[in-house]
């Protein structure tokens, strides 16, 4: 894996080159074995947290862990196309818009012991902009070789924190254009609730039951691409012990091999019905 400049990473992608890179200030990762109309992401796969800030931190890394979406890279790490972030949503969300990226308060508790300085602020922010600028420039690419392209924006949740049955999977649509789209999101949700799962865990999936695919990350590409459908899909915390911060190695991998297959089916459907 390279070390590389955001600049560096835009110019191989527009030059549809294959290689696998971490940015050069460690902030998130992108594979790209072969240009396909689809692509995976896991932002919120990071626990990363910068060392300046921890004595200013009032949350233990448990309590970051415990709101991030670990393991979600390793997911779809097998798939052609892959970016993932490293860094905590505690120091920035990838998933909010920058103007509300870096919390104040978290979950209901303060952040910060005392206000974040604007220097420590606009070092974070500058992170999510390079990001963005790549996954512009990424979904440009990909939308004008091949005319459409379909994201998997995969993230987790805690289940345990519900006071009712909820899904494994939960897609998220209220950002997305349903009545061109919903077909498709069908499928996908039908492709997900046909995994088979070890331990005796249901695979139940449900369109906007637990949340509704709100995120910056579906916006921001919806809002800059119109050939290219964000499927905000979310696996709850089945495949670890969200309480003891115990993963459950067993059920990731056969949730890795289960989309190994069925994120290439559903993305060569959706690319035979778009396609331009």
């Amino acid at each position: 894996m390279q070390k590389l400049s955001v600049e560096d990473i835009i110019a191989k992608i527009k030059n549809l080159e294959y290689f696998e890179v971490v940015a050069s200030d460690y902030s998130f990762t992108l594979k790209i074995e072969n240009y396909v109309p689809y692509a995976c992401a896991a932002i919120h796969n990071g626990h990363q947290f910068r060392k300046e800030l921890w004595d200013n931190c009032l949350h233990t890394a448990y309590e970051r862990w415990y709101e991030e979406d670990p393991e979600t890279k390793t997911m779809v790490q097998s798939h052609p196309i892959v970016i993932a972030g490293c860094d905590s949503r505690f120091e920035y969300d990838l998933n909010r818009a920058p103007e509300d990226a870096v919390f104040e308060t978290a979950w209901g508790k303060d952040l910060w012991k005392s206000p974040l300085p604007e220097a420590m602020k606009t070092k974070s922010l500058q992170k999510h902009q390079n990001f963005y600028k790549v996954v512009h420039a990424l979904i440009e690419t990909i939308e004008e070789k091949f005319g459409f392209c379909t994201v998997y924006d995969m993230h987790s949740y805690n289940w345990k924190r519900w006071d009712r049955e909820v899904p494994t999977w939960n897609l998220g649509t209220t950002q997305i254009d349903n009545d061109r789209f919903g077909k498709v999101v069908e499928l996908w949700r039908q492709s997900l609730s046909e995994i088979q799962l070890p331990n005796d865990l249901n695979s139940i999936a449900k369109i906007n039951d637990t949340f509704y695919g709100k995120g910056y990350f579906l916006k921001f590409i919806t809002q800059n691409f119109k050939n290219t459908l964000v499927l905000a899909t979310e696996i709850s915390k089945v495949y670890c012990n969200e309480h003891e911060r115990v993963i459950f190695p067993e059920v990731v991998a056969a949730v890795e091999n289960e989309l190994k297959t069925r994120i290439p089916e559903h993305a060569a459907y959706v690319y035979e019905v778009f396609k331009s």
